[in-house]
């Protein structure tokens, strides 16, 4: 994260400077000529480069001045900073929640990853002086907020990171690093434990790649006498899509396949770094779907850890077999309050809502109004999708319990291209019983092409911070 720090007073003279500047709002007497000509409206997100000297960048807030609107604000200034190594900002106009909220864009939008660089560095802001009235106040809102940018910020170097570096090992080895730094307990069970303990789905997919699959658990202990809300995170470092191979085009982007599990990883962070009082556990199910001798077919029955039998229809719906023996193990070694996946589960939902909202199914209205009121609150917004009885004739098997997904070309409106989102829900919620739950299908907003309002182009972490929030606004107090 970019180095942060809150001064009071004006900044020095002569120094490049950040100007938030709402719609309804004069700018300075001396820049209003400029601005005027530039024909600066200070929508949400746009900015101003005046040169100067001084040099000012004008940041625009829009009509009205939300935490949301601020992170924007100071996201896209920096972005639009360029080359300097230190950036300052003028917040004494600003209260000190929004100036916590600008200083969190600053840190959203100054994100790189950088790690495997080694020349021709991209030159960007490194520190960054936040000028407010009050800094004792601006450091306390800020401490309330930054663990969950952390963890969004945890979870975009995840994603960012290619399989031939993230591998499963490395992975697990990665989460385990971070809980016993963050004070978070871990178990990561290998192959020998998956065989032992009947996790067939997770050790099918898995099964073809060098690297096999690990299962692995981290807690947040809380101090509610309650038991934890349970994250559960697919974990695929690279799909390839297996023997139902994917086209090459776009492949490459199937490292960020791990993103649900990034985003639960990275929540978990969060809690821990703000000693949530609500107890936690995430169940990250870590694999890669290679081609392999032992890769699994389509064809193939595979016992799930649930000891439920799945007909394999098509290897790349690998994320829902993994899945499946994450939700059992969640349920049945932890018995939660509730359950929450997260998962760049399938295409099929990117052809419903695009890359604006992820898909949000289940079965438990409260516990799907507490998760899109969270995902409002932190911009990782969120469309309700159905689940239907239906569904269940679509995935009756012949020789199984059920069909893992519908064949292509069925008499199922197309098959998996189609309502393969709703199919996939309808499949996990075989493996959750009656627990309050809810399937969050984050295809299309794991990654953006081109910069956000909340970051660059790249990774967006999406999910870590709206699990924080939703932890904090249902779980954190005893019903």
């Amino acid at each position: 994260m970019i180095a942060l720090r809150f001064r009071r007073g004006a900044p020095g003279a002569g120094r490049p400077v950040i100007l938030p500047l709402a719609q309804d709002q004069a700018p300075p007497a001396a820049l209003a000529d400029a601005v005027r000509a530039a024909r600066f409206d200070a929508a949400e997100g746009a900015t101003l480069d005046l040169a100067g000297p001084p040099r000012r960048i004008l940041a625009g807030l829009g009509a009205t001045a939300t935490p949301l609107a601020l992170e924007s604000a100071g996201a896209a200034a920096i972005r639009a900073v360029g080359e300097m190594a230190e950036v300052t900002l003028d917040a004494r106009a600003f209260p000190a929640a929004g100036a916590a909220s600008l200083a969190a864009g600053l840190a959203l939008g100054a994100w790189r990853f950088d790690a495997l660089r080694t020349r021709d560095l991209p030159a960007a802001p490194r520190r960054a002086t936040v000028h407010v009235q009050d800094v004792a106040a601006a450091e306390a809102a800020f401490a309330r907020i930054a663990p969950g940018i952390a963890g969004c910020l945890l979870a975009r170097d995840l994603v960012a990171e290619p399989a031939n570096h993230l591998t499963t090992r490395r992975f697990a080895e990665r989460l385990a690093a971070m809980a016993k730094a963050e004070g978070l307990g871990v178990e990561v069970h290998g192959r020998g434990w998956l065989q032992r303990h009947g996790f067939g789905a997770l050790l099918a997919v898995g099964g073809g790649a060098a690297d096999p699959p690990r299962l692995v658990v981290l807690r947040w202990p809380g101090t509610l006498p309650l038991p934890p809300v349970a994250f559960v995170g697919k974990g695929i470092v690279f799909d390839t899509g297996g023997i139902s191979i994917k086209g090459a085009d776009g492949m490459e982007a199937m490292r960020a396949d791990m993103a649900g599990a990034a985003a639960c990883a990275g929540a978990m962070l969060a809690l821990a770094r703000r000693r949530s009082p609500a107890p936690a556990v995430a169940v990250l199910a870590i694999a890669e779907n290679a081609t392999g001798a032992g890769s699994y077919r389509p064809g193939d029955v595979i016992r799930t850890a649930s000891g439920r039998t799945v007909e394999v229809i098509d290897t790349d719906a690998e994320g829902r077999l993994v899945l499946a023996d994450a939700l059992h193990h969640a349920i049945a070694a932890f018995a939660p309050r509730a359950v929450v996946d997260l998962a760049t589960l399938t295409g099929a939902i990117v052809t419903a809502l695009g890359h604006h909202r992820a898909g949000m199914f289940g079965r438990d209205a409260a516990l799907l109004a507490s998760v899109a009121a969270a995902g409002e609150a932190v911009g990782e917004r969120l469309w309700p999708m159905p689940i239907g009885d239906r569904l269940a004739e679509d995935l009756r098997s012949d020789i199984a319990d059920l069909k893992q997904c519908a064949p292509a070309g069925s008499g199922a409106m197309g098959g998996r291209m189609i309502p393969d989102a709703a199919h996939a829900a309808w499949f996990l919620s075989r493996f959750t019983g009656d627990l309050p739950w809810a399937h969050l299908d984050i295809a299309g907003v794991e990654t953006a092409d081109e910069p956000h309002a909340a970051g660059p182009a790249g990774p967006t972490g999406f999910g870590a911070r709206l699990l924080d929030r939703l932890v904090a606004l249902r779980f954190e107090e005893e019903p």
